[in-house]
């Protein structure tokens, strides 16, 4: 369909994309509803997978987020109310939360929902600069609705962060409501696409019934009723970062990957061997050891994707349909860890992969600078890496405290309450390759890791430093322990066993998911002062199995590519069709540049007069 032809994306302003994903939107759900699809779920899978690849699609705040928070916090009679007409686009709605000086830690939020029962309505309002929402997708430009996360206030007490739907523009003339200020943040390093914006409330009233009620209510006399746990209000970041993992880490690296590496099969350069032609870069292990390892990264964590997401399903419906919230704290600490892990991990395969096309990996037609760009984004939202990996710490120390008093642990800590031993026991380079030998390998750095953290905190806490200082004080060792945990590294390793174990049909994919685990393995003799788990000898086992198993799957590096099933239109890349004609068309698409085509007009202001008066010296 042409409307979704992406042939002069890198030449359009930032305006210009705005507008044409808002068409392509719109335009989306006049087909959807002609085709009969709306409500085929393989036909909506299908339509989602293929649109995120092309990206520049309106709505995705209003559509990924506003309406879901509806339906997981929203009662039946605010469902019925307000989905219907956010699926027809009768109402556009985002997701206010960040503000301008908060974002992940939401106790900090300054915007206020205060209770008036003489009215039935909540008084909102944002009294500082600081308290201006800042971010939210679908703000800027489109939305008529707003899902704010404000303090709680009734009877004179505060209940904490909960969701509000503030109407904030016309629906006649979309022009801001009376006490609404609203309006586009402005240029951004990627993203033009999305209108991310700016909100402030003053004195803005909403009745009773906009408040998201179906685990927490305030009562006609202003009583404030709970069901339920009060982390259920934190579900909606928690479901963006199992989505993060998949629909941002796992896709845009694979993109990366599929354009570095067919890119890699056309270009040639220099002579491997003198007087012969030149051969395809990826042929040198230099490239190989840059490409193939992101591409084995990009694999596992599609299938953690897949593995959050159905965990995430599974803590939905023990929540919606018995009440049960006993698994809620773990998926939360599941979800930032491997969010952090997953987005940290991708950007920087990005970046290497782009850095490994040279020259052409610079220019905004082959892709990768945009891939780059809109990922690096998801290192920030959602909740910043670091902090992310702090709150999974938290869950971690307590997990390990619960494990010395001899409590059950959920199953993603439940090594932390097992003897761990004190060696490796691998005795050659394919002893790397075993499930068992990799898996107790990882488990016994997790294990110790925490524990060292774990221990520093405590030992800081008992010479009568205060807790809060004692945490800052061992951060770093905390963050680290996150990031090597069960809920992130450790997690992936796991899965990788499993999937290699599914797929006995597939050797290429069973090899190139084991390259992952080996990536990681020659950092466990660090960060800790007791003795490493893999040194010397088996340190340098770990080199060579990696080594080895890259180039064992080179020349199956295209078909694994092509697996991922992207069309040139999704990727978009002037170095990387299908057909292999890179240079043909990168010439092709740099003279459809608007500079080429229109006049210059730095060259009528400045330059003619400098030639024509240069022309009688000359």
């Amino acid at each position: 369909d042409p409307v979704f032809s992406t042939e002069n994306r890198y030449f359009m302003t930032q305006s210009e994309r705005y507008e044409g994903a808002v068409k392509k939107v719109i335009h989306l759900r006049k087909k959807m509803e002609q085709l009969l699809y709306l409500n085929d779920h393989s036909a909506v899978n299908f339509r989602n997978r293929s649109l995120r690849a092309l990206e520049d699609v309106a709505f995705g705040t209003h559509s990924s987020i506003f309406i879901p928070t509806i339906m997981n916090l929203g009662t039946d009679k605010q469902i019925a109310k307000w989905v219907p007409p956010a699926r027809n686009y009768s109402i556009i709605g985002t997701y206010a939360q960040t503000e301008l000086a908060h974002g992940t830690y939401l106790r900090g939020l300054e915007t206020t929902a205060t209770f008036d029962p003489s009215a039935q309505e909540f008084i909102l309002n944002m009294l500082e600069i600081s308290s201006m929402k800042w971010w939210p997708g679908d703000l800027g430009r489109s939305a008529t609705h707003a899902l704010v996360l404000a303090q709680l206030y009734t009877e004179e007490k505060c209940y904490g962060m909960h969701p509000f739907i503030v109407q904030i523009r016309s629906l006649h003339d979309h022009s801001p409501l009376p006490g609404v200020v609203v309006g586009d943040i402005g240029p951004k390093m990627g993203l033009e696409h999305v209108d991310n914006g700016y909100l402030l409330l003053r004195n803005v009233r909403i009745p009773r019934e906009n408040m998201l009620s179906k685990y927490s209510e305030v009562s006609p006399d202003g009583t404030y009723v709970k069901r339920g746990s009060d982390r259920i209000n934190y579900f909606s970041m928690i479901y963006l970062r199992t989505r993060i993992v998949s629909v941002m880490a796992a896709t845009f690296l694979s993109k990366a990957c599929v354009i570095a590496i067919r890119y890699s099969v056309v270009q040639r350069q220099s002579e491997l061997k003198p007087g012969e032609p030149e051969p395809k870069i990826l042929d040198y292990q230099t490239q190989e050891q840059k490409l193939l390892p992101q591409l084995a990264t990009a694999y596992a964590l599609h299938f953690v994707g897949l593995s959050l997401n159905a965990f995430f399903n599974q803590v939905y419906e023990e929540i919606g349909g018995k009440g049960n919230f006993s698994s809620l704290t773990e998926l939360r600490a599941l979800a930032a860890g491997t969010k952090a892990l997953a987005t940290d991990v991708s950007t920087a395969g990005v970046e290497a992969v782009r850095r490994a096309c040279g020259g052409h990996g610079y220019s905004l037609l082959s892709g990768l600078p945009s891939i780059y760009s809109t990922l690096v984004a998801s290192c920030s939202y959602e909740g910043e890496n670091t902090v992310m990996l702090l709150q999974t710490a938290r869950f971690l120390v307590k997990s390990l405290d619960r494990a010395h008093s001899g409590q059950s642990l959920p199953a993603s800590v439940a090594y932390l309450s097992v003897q761990q031993s004190s060696g490796c026991s691998a005795k050659d380079k394919v002893d790397f390759l075993n499930p068992y030998i990799y898996i107790e390998a990882y488990k016994h750095r997790a294990s110790r890791v925490i524990t060292d953290a774990g221990t520093k905190l405590q030992s800081l806490i008992q010479t009568g430093i205060e807790q809060h200082v004692a945490w800052n004080n061992t951060s770093i060792l905390l963050a680290q322990a996150a990031m090597v945990s069960k809920t992130a590294y450790f997690f992936i390793v796991e899965l990788i066993q499993y999937y290699t174990a599914k797929f006995k049909g597939c050797q290429e994919l069973r090899k190139l998911l084991k390259v992952n685990i080996g990536v990681n393995i020659r950092g466990f003799s660090v960060n800790s002062k007791s003795p490493g788990y893999v040194v010397g000898v088996g340190l340098t086992l770990t080199v060579c199995t990696h080594t080895h198993s890259v180039t064992l799957y080179r020349k199956e590096a295209v078909s694994l590519v092509d697996a991922f099933d992207y069309s040139d239109q999704q990727l978009n890349s002037a170095i990387s069709s299908y057909d292999g004609n890179a240079y043909h068309r990168l010439f092709e698409w740099a003279r459809r540049a608007p500079t080429n085509v229109l006049v210059n007009p730095a060259y009528e202001k400045y330059l003619k007069p400098l030639l024509q008066a240069a022309q009688s010296k000359l």
